[in-house]
C-alpha cells in the first residue's frame, strides 16, 4: 500500500472518529505551521509557504506540475532564495529541482517507470557530466573546498542529468506540448512584467519601480538603486529592462532561447497557443528583448530564426526582413542600433572588457590546457576564471577536453536533428515543436558566443533551462522517430 492509498483509508474510512481526528491533527498542524510562519517571517512569506504546500502536494499526485514548478521559478523567480540557513541558502529552484528528481526517484522504486531511456545522445552527455566531475575534483589542488564551490558545483550536475530525468518522462506528445506551453507562457510573463515595469520608471516614477523590486529582497533579491540597470551602468544612458532577472544579459537569454521555440508556432496547424494569442505573445517578448539591449542574445535568435527559415519556414524570412526594416527605421530603437554598431566597432567598454576577457582566458587556457582548473578558481594569482562566452568558460574549467566533450553532445544532438528533419516536416502537429526546440537551442549556442550564462555556475536557472531544452529537444525527436518508425 503506497502512501497515498494509506491517506485515501483514513480520510475516507468507516469508522468516523479516525477520519475527523486525522482532520484535526493535519488542520492542527497547518494551524501551527501558518502561525509560525506569521509570526517569524510575515503574511507574504507565510502565503509562499502555503502554496509550496499545496504545489508539493499536487507534484506528488503528477510529475508534470513538478515541471511547472521548475519551470516559473526558471522565468519568473530565478534567484530567490527561502529566508533561512541550512549550512547554506537554499534557493526556490533548489527545491523545485530536487523535488523533481524525488518525483522521479519515487516512480523508478514503486515501478511506475520500469525502463530507463538513455538514446543516442545519452553517452556524450554521460562523458561530459564525468569530465566535470574529474575537473572539479581535480581542482582540490590548488583550493579547498568550500559548501558554496560544492553546493553550486552539484547544482551544475544536476542540471546536466535532468537531461536523462526529462527523456525518461516526457516520452508522449501531449505531455511534451504542455511543458513546452508552460515554458514559453512563463517566459512571455516575465516579458510583459519587464515591459511594464520598464514603462513605468520611464514614464511614471523611476522610484515606484525600484519599491516594487527591492520587495523581493525578503527572498534573496538586491534591493536599492542598482535594481535599475544602464547601459554601462551609467544612468544618462538608456535603461535596460530586467524583469524579474536582476541582470539585462541574463533576461535576454531566457527571451533568445523561448522566442526561437515560439516563432515556429506561427506556422503550426495546431499552434500549442491560439494564433490570436500567440501573435501578441511574440510581440512582447520581442520588444522586451530589445529592451534589454542584450546584443548577444539578439544575435543568438536572429541567426537561430534565420537558419530556420532557410531549413524550413521560408515565409519567416518576410517576418525577418519587416523586423530588420523596423529596428532601423524607427526613432524608438536608435538606442538600440547605436549600441549594437559600438559593439561591433569595438569602441564601448564593456566591448573592449570582453576583449581582455578572452585574452585573459586563453591565457588561462593555455598554462592548463587538458582538464582546466575546475570550478574552485584559478590556481594563479594573475588569472581568474570568468570570461563572457560559453565556449572559454568551459575549456576555462574543464579545458579543452571538458570543452570537445561539450561540442560532441551538441553535435550529436544537431546530427540527430538532421537526420529527422525531414520526419519532423511530415508532422504537421509535432513538425513546429520539434523546430522550435531546435530552434532555441540555436539561438543559446549562439548566444553562448558573447554570453556565459548557460554554464555558469552563479546561473543556476539558466544552467537548468538549457539543459530541460536539450532534454526536450531529444524526447521531441524520439516520440517522432518512434511515431514514424
Amino acid at each position: 500500500m503506497d502512501s497515498q492509498d494509506w491517506l485515501v483509508r483514513v480520510f475516507a474510512s468507516r469508522y468516523r472518529w479516525l477520519a475527523v481526528l486525522a482532520t484535526l491533527a493535519l488542520c492542527a498542524l497547518l494551524a501551527l505551521a501558518v502561525g509560525y510562519l506569521l509570526a517569524e517571517f510575515g503574511l507574504l512569506i507565510a502565503t509562499a509557504g502555503l502554496v509550496a504546500l499545496f504545489l508539493a502536494l499536487w507534484m506528488l499526485r503528477d510529475i508534470e506540475v513538478a515541471y511547472w514548478v521548475v519551470i516559473g521559478v526558471v522565468c519568473l523567480l530565478p534567484f530567490a532564495s527561502f529566508p533561512f540557513n541550512v549550512g547554506f541558502t537554499p534557493t526556490f529552484l533548489d527545491a523545485a529541482v530536487g523535488a523533481l528528481f524525488i518525483i522521479w526517484a519515487l516512480q523508478v522504486a514503486t515501478g511506475a517507470q520500469r525502463k530507463f531511456v538513455g538514446t543516442t545522445l545519452g553517452a556524450p552527455v554521460v562523458v561530459f557530466a564525468l569530465l566535470a566531475v574529474g575537473s572539479f575534483v581535480a581542482g582540490f589542488a590548488h583550493a579547498p573546498l568550500t559548501a558554496y564551490i560544492l553546493r553550486h558545483f552539484a547544482e551544475i550536475l544536476l542540471s546536466v542529468l535532468l537531461f536523462f530525468l526529462v527523456v525518461n518522462t516526457v516520452r508522449d506528445a501531449e505531455r511534451l506540448r504542455r511543458i513546452v506551453r508552460v515554458l514559453v507562457l512563463c517566459a512571455f510573463v516575465a516579458a510583459a512584467l519587464g515591459v511594464v515595469l520598464y514603462a513605468v520608471a520611464a514614464t511614471v516614477s523611476s522610484d515606484l519601480v525600484v519599491r516594487a523590486l527591492s520587495a523581493l529582497g525578503r527572498l534573496g533579491y538586491p534591493v536599492g538603486p542598482g535594481v535599475l540597470r544602464y547601459i554601462r551602468e551609467d544612468p544618462e544612458l538608456p535603461m535596460r529592462a530586467t524583469s524579474t532577472s536582476v541582470d539585462p544579459n541574463v533576461l535576454g537569454s531566457l527571451l533568445n532561447l523561448t522566442l526561437g521555440l515560439a516563432v515556429p508556432q506561427l506556422f503550426a496547424q495546431r499552434p500549442f497557443v491560439r494564433r490570436r494569442y500567440l501573435v501578441p505573445m511574440i510581440g512582447v517578448m520581442a520588444l522586451c528583448l530589445g529592451l534589454t539591449m542584450s546584443r548577444g542574445s539578439l544575435v543568438g535568435v536572429g541567426v537561430a530564426l534565420a537558419i530556420v527559415a532557410t531549413l524550413r519556414y521560408r515565409k519567416l524570412w518576410l517576418l525577418l526582413l519587416v523586423a530588420l526594416a523596423l529596428l532601423l527605421i524607427l526613432p524608438q530603437t536608435q538606442d538600440l542600433v547605436s549600441h549594437f554598431v559600438e559593439g561591433l566597432q569595438g569602441e564601448d567598454l564593456a566591448t573592449q572588457m570582453r576583449f581582455g576577457e578572452y585574452k585573459d582566458a586563453l591565457i588561462l587556457i593555455g598554462r592548463y590546457p587538458w582538464l582546466g582548473v575546475g570550478f574552485a578558481g584559478s590556481p594563479d594569482i594573475d588569472t581568474y576564471v570568468g570570461v563572457s562566452m560559453v565556449y572559454l568558460l568551459v575549456a576555462e574549467q574543464m579545458g579543452l577536453v571538458g570543452l570537445a566533450s561539450f561540442l560532441l553532445v551538441m553535435g550529436v544532438l544537431f546530427a540527430r536533428f538532421w537526420r529527422t528533419r525531414a520526419l519532423a516536416a511530415a508532422d504537421p502537429d509535432l513538425g513546429p515543436l520539434w523546430w522550435g526546440l531546435h530552434t532555441g537551442l540555436m539561438g543559446a549556442l549562439v548566444g553562448g558566443i558573447f554570453d556565459h550564462y548557460f554554464f555558469n555556475p552563479d546561473f543556476h536557472h539558466s544552467v537548468t533551462l538549457f539543459w530541460l531544452v536539450v532534454g526536450l529537444a531529444t524526447a521531441a525527436t524520439e516520440i517522432i522517430r518512434r511515431q514514424k518508425g
